[in-house]
């Protein structure tokens, strides 16, 4: 077996193709490219190679932190990631390689965002959850399957007069909603130009849904499909749509419209546990699954916190929040290339 770079556009990246069917290929490229396009952070895409065939692959890009040093990251601004491969030494020898990576690039550390079953043993950080379950082409089973007092909060947008709208051609006036709501949970804001790419690299593959009251937009939601999977990635809500049950209506809709179009799995994505998603995400009827995202350390690195439940965080936080939202908007894009 033999570990070499996976590149596009070459006899391997073509059998990769044929290998793997449709589906998994094309996202991994139209996510390479848009990461690239948006961030201009360098992929370190791993294959390992067997007989002419590609028996594991793993996507990694080159980031660098805010304060120094870098990492490899399978995959940033992503829920999911890591090591792709059924055999345990194909996994370990693909491992091995990102680890061999990392010390030639002078990273400190390996990320791999696993989901739960492809864990190896690596140290490891329980600090997410997923939320994912399946949907049915009912309207009314799927109605049924959210909890009775959520399922109300369903209902409460359509009496306050709030609409839905699907297309592209809304997508910059969403990005200023998208901003704002950032701005109000002190995180700093993706670069615009990253949803212009996700739209170009993944086509038909990423619909947006945004909400109006009159002739206002006062939510929207970048989602992306894979196969039969919903994954609602990017959303936000301006804080005057709060009062009229605004998200409850945003993800109703758009799981109606993804359920009439033949998708049976919807993924809510990540959360962090006592968090305002997370208990939005319960009272919709999904129950938590463990995400461990697993670490290879170098050279007596230690895991990153760059979470806001980190102390040191919560201070950059709030002070974030108290900026003028015109300054996020400018300074968010900049900073959001060194916290992935």
């Amino acid at each position: 077996m033999e570990i070499r770079d996976l590149v596009e556009d070459t006899p391997e990246w073509d059998a990769f193709v044929r290998a793997s069917g449709a589906g998994s290929p094309f996202h991994l490229l139209a996510w390479k490219r848009a990461v690239e396009t948006a961030f201009g952070l360098k992929p370190h895409y791993l294959m390992a190679a067997r007989g002419g065939g590609i028996e594991g692959v793993l996507p990694l890009f080159e980031v660098r932190g805010l304060l120094g040093g870098r990492a490899l990251i399978s995959v940033p601004y992503a829920v999911y990631g890591g090591i792709c491969a059924e055999a345990p030494a194909v996994r370990e020898a693909l491992l091995a390689a990102a680890t061999e990576r990392a010390r030639r690039v002078r990273a400190g550390y390996v990320e791999l965002r696993h989901r739960s079953g492809q864990e190896m043993d690596l140290p490891t950080k329980s600090l997410y959850v997923s939320f994912s379950r399946p949907i049915s082409k009912s309207e009314e089973e799927n109605l049924e399957a959210i909890p009775r007092k959520q399922r109300r909060m369903t209902r409460q947008g359509a009496k306050h007069g709030l609409r839905a709208e699907l297309g592209m051609q809304r997508l910059d006036a969403f990005y200023e909603i998208y901003a704002a709501s950032m701005h109000n949970l002190g995180s700093p804001v993706f670069p615009r130009r990253l949803f212009h790419a996700l739209v170009s690299e993944f086509g038909k593959e990423c619909e947006l849904l945004t909400v109006w009251r009159n002739d206002q937009m006062l939510a929207g939601v970048l989602t992306l499909l894979y196969e039969d999977q919903v994954l609602p990635y990017y959303g936000g809500a301006l804080r005057a749509g709060l009062q009229y049950a605004v998200n409850d209506f945003m993800y109703w809709e758009l799981m109606c419209h993804v359920a009439g179009a033949g998708y049976r799995v919807f993924d809510f994505g990540r959360s962090r546990e006592g968090t305002g998603p997370y208990n939005f995400k319960r009272h919709w009827g999904f129950e938590p699954r463990p995400l461990p995202y697993q670490y290879a350390l170098l050279d007596g690195a230690t895991m990153p916190n760059m979470s806001p439940s980190n102390p040191k965080m919560r201070l950059a936080v709030e002070a974030w929040k108290r900026l003028p939202l015109a300054v996020t908007k400018r300074a968010g894009p900049f900073l959001t290339r060194f916290l992935p």
